[in-house]
């Protein structure tokens, strides 16, 4: 048996998601996209959203606040917005974005499918107010 036979399929699971490479993790990079991004709250999370010039692979960031919950509730609301974005990524390009999104205790409450459509009209807005030019944070 080889060392990476037992890796076998491993490339499945990376296919469920954005790689860590792909996630923004420091403070630094959240910072930017609040000062820098467009930013679309909806019912079910904020997103904020920062286009970049290259087309490389989108950076996804997750946040969800104490206000929310304790640590097992706030990590139940990063899942699901980690499955929203791995739905939302299939039927649309996020190539050369940067996107975090914000939970919201709605997060939780919500149906999945709601929050579906929350993200693909926080998606939109931020998308159609990069391509205008309005100030970030602003219709």
């Amino acid at each position: 048996m080889q060392p990476h036979d037992s890796l076998e399929g491993a490339g499945a699971w990376a296919e469920l998601g954005p790689v860590r490479s792909q996630r923004l993790k420091k403070r630094k990079e959240f910072l930017f996209l609040a000062a820098r991004g467009r930013k679309a709250p909806v019912r079910g999370l904020v997103l904020q959203l920062f286009r970049r010039a290259d087309s490389n692979a989108p950076r996804i960031g997750f946040t969800v606040t104490k206000k929310v919950g304790n640590s097992v509730v706030r990590n139940r609301a990063r899942r699901r917005l980690r499955e929203v974005v791995r739905i939302v990524e299939t039927e649309t390009p996020l190539n050369g974005l940067d996107l975090v999104l914000i939970g919201r205790a709605a997060t939780l409450s919500r149906s999945f499918t709601d929050l579906v459509a929350d993200f693909r009209k926080a998606l939109q807005q931020c998308l159609s107010q990069a391509d205008r030019g309005a100030k970030p944070g602003h219709k």
